[in-house]
């Protein structure tokens, strides 16, 4: 996977590193020319996480932080594949996600919006991708929530998703929402993306992976390089 970090930026599928309408990026985007560093072994090369130790509800949010009770929400499961520009999957990739609750509420002190944490949910998972690159979340689907960055700003449903490839360095960033939402023509994070690149940021609802009387099923997939690329906010 390191191999298809290191590639030339897409500026018609990444967002870019300035973007005005969501104000954080004025303070934290490059004022001046990036400098490339030279790739070496180490960034090519590293541990892998093949024997990788993951707790038994790691990949599944609704059981892995319950304390009395079960988590609040409409429970969703999210799987899908990471593959590069060919199809061609991609194993051992440590997925990790984070997410508001179904209140849209994150379990961190800096989050003091006005609603209800749920004891049972936390919030956070991780799994690994198989050897066909496929990978799977339970979860309960995160509600939208008021963010600040302009009057009347709110966030689409949305999970944060951490792709680490062959070592520690090679992390990915990237955002996955949900079809159909009617935020997203509101949000300027979602907006920021160049239009080729949008919609791959949407998942798919999937009847195939929905499990009767207990969770609707979402397909997510990522592509790491080539026209096709999931955008992700730190290539």
């Amino acid at each position: 996977m390191s191999q298809l970090i290191y590639n030339t930026f897409d500026y018609e599928v990444q967002p870019p590193r300035l973007a005005p309408d969501y104000k954080s990026t004025v303070l934290r985007a490059p004022s001046k020319p990036l400098v490339v560093v030279k790739q070496s072994l180490s960034e090519l090369t590293g541990p892998v996480f093949g024997d990788f130790n993951l707790g038994e509800f790691d990949h599944d949010l609704t059981k892995n932080s319950v304390k009395n009770g079960e988590p609040m929400g409409e429970r969703i499961v999210v799987h899908g594949k990471v593959m590069n520009e060919n199809g061609r999957p991609i194993p051992n990739t440590l997925i990790e996600i984070w997410q508001a609750n179904a209140a849209g509420r994150y379990v961190h002190k800096v989050d003091q919006h006005d609603a209800p944490l749920d004891p049972n949910f936390l919030g956070t998972g991780r799994c690994m991708t198989d050897a066909e690159g496929n990978y799977r979340f339970y979860t309960i689907k995160p509600g939208a929530y008021p963010w600040g960055n302009h009057p009347n700003a709110w966030r689409p449903n949305h999970i944060h998703f951490s792709l680490f490839g062959a070592n520690i360095t090679n992390r990915l960033v990237t955002q996955m929402y949900f079809p159909g939402d009617p935020l997203l023509q509101y949000d300027p994070i979602f907006l920021g993306v160049p239009p080729k690149g949008r919609e791959l940021l949407i998942s798919t609802f999937d009847l195939s992976i929905t499990e009767p009387n207990f969770a609707l099923g979402y397909r997510f997939d990522f592509v790491l390089r080539g026209h096709q690329a999931t955008p992700f906010e730190n290539v």
